[in-house]
């Protein structure tokens, strides 16, 4: 069990330097490791970080069956946390091949998870992936109105990178909708936030605010 958490955290260290392919190779080592020792929670740990090494190489469609091998293991552990972590995944590959309603579902149903056991990172986390869908989609107004439930849920909980990513998006939808003051103070709220965590994104966005 060890040899296999320990070959789980090399993949996740390769995966985040960039380097995928080696990721996918220690993944799939553990995944091995931990199927033969009938370990379902750690198989289905493997399993979704073999999908998010796949999502980074572009191979969505691998990325999907990892994802849904993962969803199914979860939920036959009654392991919520791990479920809605699977579907926000799964949600945002549907959503990489163009697939929106059944994106929106996955998000919709992490949304659920998230709210049955109180789960705030959670709940902001699918409230932000709805905002993008039905931004995607063209329902501006949606978008703003969960967009706004995120930034509220954020606020709560202290989660600062998820309220300026809030403020951020709400940005871009009132300047696309046209209300340039609204979305101007939206986006002064984001870069004060941004700055105070020292996100890199603060001069980017207040650049395009100044244009």
């Amino acid at each position: 069990d060890v040899c296999s958490s320990d070959l789980g955290n090399l993949g996740t260290a390769y995966s985040s330097l960039g380097d995928q392919r080696r990721a996918i190779e220690s993944h799939q080592q553990a995944l091995s490791i931990a199927r033969e020792m009938g370990d379902r929670r750690r198989e289905s740990t493997d399993l979704g970080n073999l999908g998010v090494a796949y999502a980074r190489l572009g191979e969505t469609k691998l990325a999907i069956d990892h994802y849904e091998q993962q969803l199914s293991i979860t939920r036959d552990l009654g392991d919520h946390y791990g479920e809605g972590r699977a579907l926000n995944n799964l949600g945002s590959a549907y959503a990489e091949l163009g697939e929106i309603d059944r994106a929106m579902t996955c998000f919709q149903e992490r949304l659920d998870i998230a709210r049955q056991i109180g789960d705030g990172r959670g709940q902001a986390s699918a409230l932000m992936n709805l905002g993008l869908t039905n931004a995607e989609m063209g329902d501006r107004a949606g978008a703003i109105m969960v967009y706004e439930e995120a930034l509220s849920i954020a606020q709560a909980i202290g989660d600062r990178q998820t309220e300026a990513n809030s403020e951020l998006n709400m940005t871009r939808c009132l300047k696309a909708a046209g209300d340039l003051p609204l979305a101007m103070a939206h986006g002064e709220a984001a870069v004060k936030l941004f700055e105070q965590i020292n996100d890199p994104k603060a001069r980017r966005v207040r650049s395009q605010l100044e244009e």
